[in-house]
């Protein structure tokens, strides 16, 4: 029977895996006697299977086989229900139900079942501290109570609720994308090279920009966004600049770094370039100008009375950031290990948020990991929706019910979210119960908030791990030379339109995108600016956990300076272990601020 098995199999097309060929032809075997089935009809039934599951290829593997036997065994019911549409055909979620409640099982079965996580041994270890946190004798009695067995001492009473500010709402949930057309991403790069380009000139250190496709002998100012000739990666012999339609009219010149001691580009960033062109064919760059100035370096053109109304409006903004304090907890996803679905880290920090009883609980998606052993098998008898609903959000809504009213928690989606649009930027979850949005409160991806005048960005595309492999640089020929995590996160934040209180930050300065990133430029572009540099930048990456203390401007006299702290919290499930996540107490500003890595 097997022989007439791989004859029907090749009728239609579809040939098996050499190696795999035994082992599988005994499984389809096995459901022709099991389910009654002729060759011919698990023949039909494979391709009813291939077709809806859109599988690429004709190979059929022991991969696919229990996928297969699940849409079997769906077949046959519905076959049945046909039949005798009053018979009820049980489950195994009806067992379930009717033995004992779902979550008692879960519990029994977990006292009985320890997974490698559970196994081991070291439990919340600090990994890496940026300015001790205080000492005791130097809080309040009120905190004197606290645990000595605590590791990081908080900053900020825990009963006191922190006041939160959402900016920005689009893109909107429900919207339609993927719809993006040639002309949108034309005109939000153009609209990137152009705003760039007023910065600079705003900065009244330079003259309005030249044609950099023009054979100049002299020596010309230009902007443009940073090309490759081909598609493969970056080099030095591939850089090309392309200006603005308003110059050159969108056109592309070589470009020549080869007399450059020091410079740090990718595709897509937008930059100044000071250098000559004698052959109209390639832009010799003598000054590479990858960011603007933070203030005008100089103010004596302006009247007083607006001098004055500004130096009101700075000490006001500054009297109002000293008392910026604020405790958080920041997590990243996946929230569960690779062997399971029982999301045991996810609960393991949440239990000890109730005992550190941070102000703010900031967790980053991916929450239902698309990339999850067990999602990518398609085994589950539940809908990623109800996953998220019964795994996450019944977990935070006992968190914050057993915290109080003081408690909030933030949630940002990711593009690796099974259960929620695939588009970036994205739109935030739509939680229900809805009397739990005054504490559970959701963000869109890239998202902003204020939370007790401490400005906090979120960003959950890996743009630390792309941009570190796109970006080429050369380091100065003295030896010094600049971390490249620190560089990489200044050129997120260092592209900016220079007004006296706005700058313009690009969240994803690369382009085009890293593969698998699905870019929308017509889906609310302005949700990839940010209106002024946060006093925290949360960016989760694949690489080694970091916090980076960043400085902005300063370098010329009556330049403001500008600083941010910038977090990688890791991943806090990787594999079958734990990752890390980041406690963080912001007091005043960021030089005063203790952040603490640990390792769950």
């Amino acid at each position: 029977m097997e022989k007439e098995i791989t004859s029907e199999f090749k009728k239609m097309e579809f040939s098996f895996r050499k190696e795999e060929e035994g082992e599988v032809l005994k499984k389809c075997l096995t459901f022709c006697i099991n389910y009654q089935l002729s060759p011919s009809d698990l023949a039909s039934s494979w391709e009813a299977y291939y077709l809806n599951r859109l599988l690429g290829e004709s190979v059929i593997g022991n991969a696919q086989m229990d996928g297969f036997l699940l849409h079997l065994q769906n077949e046959q019911k519905e076959a049945i229900i046909k039949e005798e549409p009053h018979t009820h055909i049980y489950s195994r979620n009806d067992v379930d139900m009717i033995l004992t409640n779902k979550r008692e099982q879960l519990f029994l079965w977990k006292s009985d079942h320890v997974t490698p996580f559970g196994k081991r041994t070291s439990k919340f270890v600090v990994q890496l501290t940026v300015n001790n946190p205080p000492s005791a004798e130097n809080e309040k009695s009120e905190n004197k109570l606290e645990n000595l067995d605590d590791d990081v001492i908080r900053r900020v009473q825990p009963g006191r609720r922190c006041s939160l500010v959402v900016h920005g709402s689009r893109p909107e949930a429900g919207c339609r994308f993927v719809y993006d057309r040639i002309k949108d991403r034309f005109n939000a790069l153009e609209n990137r090279i152009r705003k760039h380009t007023a910065a600079l000139v705003a900065t009244g250190l330079y003259e309005e920009p030249t044609d950099p496709t023009v054979a100049l002998p002299k020596s010309v100012f230009a902007t443009g966004m940073i090309c490759c000739d081909g598609e493969g990666h970056l080099n030095e012999k591939s850089i090309l600049l392309q200006s603005s339609v308003q110059h050159s009219g969108g056109q592309r010149v070589r470009l020549d770094l080869s007399k450059l001691n020091q410079f740090s580009i990718f595709t897509g960033q937008v930059v100044g370039i000071e250098g000559c062109n004698p052959s109209g064919h390639c832009l010799i760059a003598s000054k590479i100008l990858d960011s603007i100035p933070v203030s005008a370096p100089t103010d004596r053109d302006l009247p007083p009375a607006k001098k004055q109304a500004r130096d009101e409006e700075f000490q006001l903004a500054d009297s109002s950031h000293n008392l910026a304090e604020l405790s958080m907890m920041v997590a990243a996803g996946p929230f569960t290990t690779t062997d399971n679905l029982l999301f045991e880290p996810l609960t393991e920090l949440l239990a000890y948020a109730r005992r550190k009883m941070p102000q703010l609980l900031i967790l980053l998606g991916p929450f239902i990991d698309s990339e999850h052993p067990e999602i990518r098998k398609g085994m589950l008898d539940q809908s990623f929706d109800e996953i998220f609903h019964l795994e996450i959000l019944r977990r935070l809504q006992d968190h914050v019910e057993y915290m109080g009213s003081a408690a909030r928690v933030i949630l940002v989606p990711s593009i690796r979210d099974a259960h929620h649009g695939f588009v970036f930027p994205q739109p935030a979850f739509s939680i229900h119960p809805l009397d739990l949005r005054h504490q559970i409160s959701c963000l869109t991806n890239p998202g902003m908030f204020d939370a007790n005048e401490v400005k906090v960005g979120c960003f959950t595309v890996d743009v630390i791990k792309q941009l570190s492999g796109e970006m080429i640089s050369r380091n100065p020929k003295d030896g010094s030379s600049r971390d490249r995590m620190t560089a990489i996160i200044n050129h997120i934040l260092s592209q900016r339109r220079h007004v006296v209180v706005i700058h313009l930050v690009g969240f994803y300065p690369l382009y085009p995108p890293a593969e698998g990133i699905p870019l929308d430029l017509s889906l609310a572009p302005e949700a990839l600016e940010v209106s002024t540099i946060p006093d925290v930048l949360i960016l989760p990456s694949d690489l080694a956990s970091f916090v980076k203390m960043l400085s902005f401007g300063g370098r010329n006299e009556g330049e403001e300076q500008v600083k941010c702290i910038g977090v990688n919290p890791g991943r806090l499930a990787k594999g079958e272990g734990g990752g890390h996540f980041v406690e963080l107490n912001f007091h005043e500003s960021p030089d005063k601020s203790s952040i603490s890595v640990i390792r769950i």
